[in-house]
């Protein structure tokens, strides 16, 4: 996934070390974020240099920890992917709509495709407004009733129709995203309805990122898993266009976007074909196949080794991307995510040092989240290690550098049982777990773990406080606004000497509690009743004899 906005970067007085009451290792943290982080590892983008150095590096550390390989005696996992490179991009330019209007790409645009093909050309397609872009049956709603958009090009809004909401209260669960308010989602379905391209309109709020961001991780070359198919059946371009691009596109046209942006939050909205108007796009593509890896590491079980616990985490980012004005263009990825890195390996450590435990856990770093959770989604569609035997884990993902706080922010809080785990863990440091203060932002949809939730595993995925020890709410919410428009997906996430680790310690010590435990006792925690991924859960439990 190209967007994670979960850490917070604040460079405060340097912390001691690990304290006698926790097994993790400070200096294990630092040295692994440190080294992956640093410009030798060139962004650590998957098919690349950096990538042959991150996993030799990781191997090297899982074996120093203590772990096995993972993976039959390997450990790698191969995920077969497709490096698509747009070059000779030309504008994305708009006939019919009075003056011809022409998008420079980057700053006007982002467009890309999933197919793999030398070229993409697209001219005067027709242009359709299709709202949200959602077909939701079971909600009795469908944003493409009434119009046909084979061969056209819809543009599309981000984020759900009710996200602006207060509460949680509403028909696409009011302010909290669900899965039809994300951008993958959104490509997907207009694949479905037959659209030659798909645009989303960014605005900063509902996409929870600036347009930085979009620029960041669209432009350069972009990985898509591999299929027998190229890809075909997915639409010829996709991407974003700016805000202001989009008001102008559709006054042009004689509409105006924020008019029909308030009807397509009402069911019952219709597409708005804007008359006379064509877009055209053209670019071509440099293509090659290569096959990235997982990396996977075992601490095998003593009694029910067949039972297994799984710790996740990408090791990948951007690579080289957008430069900074001081010309670096090195998306470094500190926060994101080699400190998570680092925290997997902090836990097999940890956990090897304490002994062995009846379950087996495995420590799982994916390639491939910034594409779009490509890592993780092939293990979960070819898991090592049956998911029906898996009993839960942990996913982590951007530590917050911002020091401690007196909460922990549980992404899905309330969904599964791993709560009361994570609660007794809390409660040995004084903390407490509170939901997500941006449930509009969609985090549960835009890392690892849901690619084991969606088969029914139970994944912690938890984001470090904003009620920071020193500063309060005020602080943390100020400390997270500077990372996401300062360092996120940018060459600024770079390591700091100067960062505080005491907040991370605190929280990988929590994950060290819930992994062991979960690891050590024999029940098997669930979804609640009526979550999504019940169901799921129960049928894959239910092959189990």
């Amino acid at each position: 996934m190209r967007a994670l906005l979960l850490a917070a970067v604040l460079p405060l007085a340097a912390c001691s070390a690990s304290t006698p009451s926790t097994p993790v290792s400070v200096e294990t943290l630092k040295t692994v974020t440190q080294t992956l982080s640093s410009d030798a590892f060139e962004g650590r983008a998957p098919g690349t240099a950096g990538e042959e150095k991150t996993l030799a590096y990781l191997v090297e550390r899982f074996q120093a920890a203590g772990l096995k390989p993972g993976n039959g005696g390997s450990w790698f996992q191969d995920v077969p992917l497709v490096e698509i490179t747009a070059r000779n991009v030309s504008p994305l330019t708009f006939t019919g709509a009075g003056q011809p209007i022409a998008l420079r790409y980057g700053p006007d645009m982002v467009v890309a495709t999933y197919q793999v093909a030398p070229r993409v050309d697209l001219k005067n397609s027709d242009v359709v407004f299709v709202g949200y872009g959602i077909n939701a049956p079971e909600k009795g709603w469908n944003d493409y009733a009434g119009v046909d958009v084979k061969g056209k090009t819809v543009v599309i809004l981000v984020n759900d129709p009710d996200y602006e909401s207060p509460g949680l209260v509403g028909p696409f669960n009011g302010k909290a995203m669900t899965y039809y308010g994300r951008w993958t989602y959104k490509y997907e379905e207009a694949a479905r309805q037959g659209a030659a391209a798909a645009i989303i309109v960014h605005d900063t709020v509902p996409a929870a990122y600036g347009w930085n961001v979009v620029q960041s991780s669209w432009t350069g070359p972009q990985q898509v898993a591999d299929a027998a198919n190229g890809h075909m059946d997915q639409s010829k371009a996709i991407g974003w266009m700016q805000l202001d691009a989009a008001r102008r596109l559709f006054a042009g046209a004689g509409q105006n976007l924020d008019t029909l942006t308030a009807a397509a939050k009402r069911k019952g909205f219709k597409a708005v074909p804007l008359t006379g108007v064509e877009a055209s796009v053209s670019f071509d593509n440099q293509v090659r196949r290569h096959a990235s890896k997982n990396v996977v590491g075992i601490l095998p079980g003593t009694e029910r080794a067949d039972e297994v616990v799984l710790y996740t985490g990408h090791w990948d980012h951007l690579g080289r991307c957008e430069a900074a004005p001081d010309g670096d263009d090195i998306c470094n990825g500190a926060v994101d995510n080699a400190n998570g890195v680092a925290a997997l390996v902090a836990l097999a450590e940890a956990n090897a040092k304490a002994g062995p435990t009846p379950r087996s856990q495995v420590f799982l770093a994916v390639t491939g989240e910034e594409s779009g959770l490509l890592g993780s989604a092939y293990y979960g569609a070819n898991p090592i290690y049956p998911l029906a035997k898996t009993v839960g884990g942990v996913n982590i993902d951007a530590m917050s550098m911002a020091g401690p706080a007196r909460n922990i922010v549980v992404v899905g809080k309330g969904k599964s049982e791993l709560d009361d785990y994570l609660n007794r863990a809390l409660g040995a440091q004084g903390r407490v777990a509170t939901p997500e203060p941006t449930p509009q932002n969609g985090y549960y949809y835009r890392s690892d773990h849901f690619s084991l939730a969606k088969y029914g595993v139970p994944m912690l995925y938890a984001e470090a406080g904003e009620d920071l020890v020193k500063g309060g709410a005020d602080a943390g919410a100020a400390a997270a606004k500077d990372y996401t428009d300062n360092r996120y997906h940018g060459p600024k996430d770079e390591y700091d000497p100067n960062w505080n680790w005491d907040g991370v310690v605190q929280d990988v010590t929590l994950y060290y509690q819930v992994g062991r435990e979960l690891a050590t006792t024999s029940a098997w925690p669930n979804w609640v009743e009526g979550d999504e991924f019940r169901a799921i859960r129960d049928r894959s439990r239910a092959t189990v004899r």
